[in-house]
C-alpha cells in the first residue's frame, strides 16, 4: 500500500473527500489530470494563503487486473 498526499483548492473535491473519510469507503480523488482511488486516512485544511488549500492524505488502494 501506498500513502499519497495530495493539494487541492477544489472546494467541492474537499468536501467528497471529507465524506469519504468519515464513512470509510474508497473514493477516487482527482487533482491536475491524475486520480487516485484509495482510502481517504486525512483531510487538513490550509488557510495560511490568499486562496484555501486542503491537504488530502490517501492510502492508494492496489489495482487488481
Amino acid at each position: 500500500m501506498m500513502t499519497q498526499t495530495l493539494e487541492t483548492t477544489d472546494v467541492k473535491e474537499a468536501r467528497r473527500s471529507r465524506i469519504a473519510q468519515f464513512s470509510g469507503r474508497a473514493a477516487t480523488i482527482k487533482v491536475g489530470g491524475s486520480s487516485i482511488t484509495g482510502i481517504v486516512r486525512a483531510v487538513k485544511e490550509d488557510k495560511s494563503g490568499n486562496t484555501p488549500r486542503w491537504l488530502v492524505t490517501v492510502v492508494e488502494k492496489p489495482r487488481t487486473a
